[in-house]
């Protein structure tokens, strides 16, 4: 495990992933979880996680949280690390949680979502999240490792004063 974003290296090459591929990879996800893992509840690292998280809650048949963990001061800030900028649920306690996100690189955002998880006192925590990077932080579950830039369909295009445009962050790396 790593905790020093700078010693991974940045990706080189880009993959665009597809509404439909992203349902594959929660659905798999969410099969190798239930057959290894029966979590009585889900957290979302809100924003980006919330997705795989609810899709995840749908199959598993859960209840569905969410913590908001960000790098994210305002609309363009951004923090060196990330905060936890909201408690975790109190429906934790006592319960097997799932944290998911929808990647994992340095594992700082899911060693925060732990930390807060566990001051609630749940029975038992693992964590899942769709990507992980060949040398970062590992979570109990993931559905995909992979070195390249993601570019996940609903971050594709974002709208910037009341137009819907390619997200800046992917400039130059997709097509419009």
């Amino acid at each position: 495990m790593l905790s020093d974003p700078s010693d991974l290296t940045p990706p080189t090459e880009s993959f665009e992933i597809s509404w439909e591929m992203f349902g594959e990879l929660c659905r798999a996800l969410a099969l190798r979880v239930a057959r290894e893992y029966d979590p009585e509840v889900v957290v979302g690292i809100a924003r980006a996680g919330v997705v795989p998280a609810g899709v995840m809650a749908s199959m598993l048949r859960t209840d569905l949280y969410a913590m908001t963990i960000s790098r994210r001061q305002g609309t363009d800030e951004v923090r060196e690390r990330p905060e936890v900028l909201s408690a975790a649920p109190g429906q934790l306690e006592g319960k097997r949680v799932l944290i998911v996100d929808e990647i994992t690189t340095s594992g700082e955002t899911l060693r925060l979502a732990l930390a807060a998880a566990r001051d609630v006192g749940p029975a038992e925590i693992r964590t899942a999240t769709c990507f992980a990077r060949p040398r970062g932080y590992h979570p109990d579950f993931f559905a995909l490792e992979t070195d390249q830039e993601l570019v996940f369909p609903w971050d594709r295009k974002v709208f910037e004063e009341g137009e819907l445009v390619v997200n800046p962050r992917y400039e130059g790396v997709i097509d419009d």
